[in-house]
């Protein structure tokens, strides 16, 4: 079976949520875990800072370096990846977890939320990915893996939040761009979305509570979705943009019902998926007919 043993992998945001989950699942394979995250002390409505994420990391059976670094800051940034490499020896994987989100018509989106946005998720992404290159082009199977969606381009996914859907598309758009301009480096660039919710807490907390968590499944689909992702071949596996029960329909997973919440709710469709990202047999039948938040 493929492993990430031994590999040092930075994620931004994995103070909980996807990215701790993620790291996680990378940690029981012995990977080196750099958590570059903003949360230092407990936030009073979302679990988790980086020094409990680091605990959770080594318990799972590998090796954290907490990191207090804001994405929007080019030092910080520049600071924990050279701290990182000093401390592991290198960097064979990015994860751009890291993001804001604000579901807000045109009217009602304050420019310091579309500012948030753009800087978390635009910016914030071609950054960290920027700084890490470097070193990712001297790994042995270097990747970069945005948790952003497929670029589907049909007005529904803008009218309702135009600012959101454009720093989000942002991310993907770098995937885009940077598999072509590295793919020669041998550097692999892709991006990995859910067909439904996903259960963390600042779902729970922004978009709709206890209802909203019943209808989602849990952060494992993405772990195990982006663990397959991180051991394939670079040079082979680059520019895809993913949607998480699809991929591993495709590579051999037939039990979705393990993801689920509450398998006797429905599920609430994710933004962005596209009609034709086909769901896996019988997973259409667990979809709900509103979308995330509706």
């Amino acid at each position: 079976m493929a492993t990430l043993k031994g590999k040092t992998l930075f994620i931004t945001g994995a103070s909980r949520g996807i990215g701790l989950a993620i790291a996680k699942r990378a940690a029981a394979d012995g990977a080196r875990i750099a958590i570059a995250a903003k949360t230092a002390e407990p936030h009073k409505h979302l679990p988790g800072t980086i020094y409990t994420a680091a605990e959770e990391i080594e318990k799972a059976g590998g090796k954290a370096l907490p990191l207090i670094v804001d994405i929007r800051d080019e030092g910080m940034v520049k600071d924990a990846v050279a701290q990182t490499v000093a401390t592991f020896g290198g960097i064979d994987i990015c994860i751009n977890n890291a993001s804001a989100i604000s579901l807000t018509g045109t009217e009602s989106t304050e420019m310091k939320r579309w500012d948030l946005m753009h800087s978390i998720n635009a910016r914030g992404t071609f950054l960290v990915s920027k700084t890490c290159i470097p070193h990712l082009k001297k790994a042995a199977n270097p990747h970069v893996l945005m948790l952003s969606p497929p670029l589907d381009m049909r007005p529904k996914w803008f009218a309702p939040h135009v600012a959101y859907t454009m720093a989000k598309y942002g991310m993907s758009l770098c995937v885009l761009g940077m598999a072509e301009e590295f793919r020669n480096d041998g550097v692999a660039f892709n991006a990995l979305w859910p067909r439904t919710a996903i259960a963390t807490a600042a779902v729970e907390f922004a978009l709709g509570g206890d209802a909203m968590i019943k209808g989602s499944r849990t952060v494992e689909i993405l772990s195990d979705a982006a663990h397959l992702i991180l051991t394939k071949p670079a040079r082979e596996f680059t520019g895809n943009f993913i949607i998480d029960d699809t991929f591993l329909y495709e590579h051999g997973v037939r039990d979705f019902e393990k993801y689920r919440v509450d398998p006797s709710r429905k599920l609430f469709p994710d933004f962005f998926v596209p009609e034709s990202a086909t769901p896996p047999p019988g997973v259409k039948e667990t979809l709900a007919t509103t979308m995330i938040g509706a």
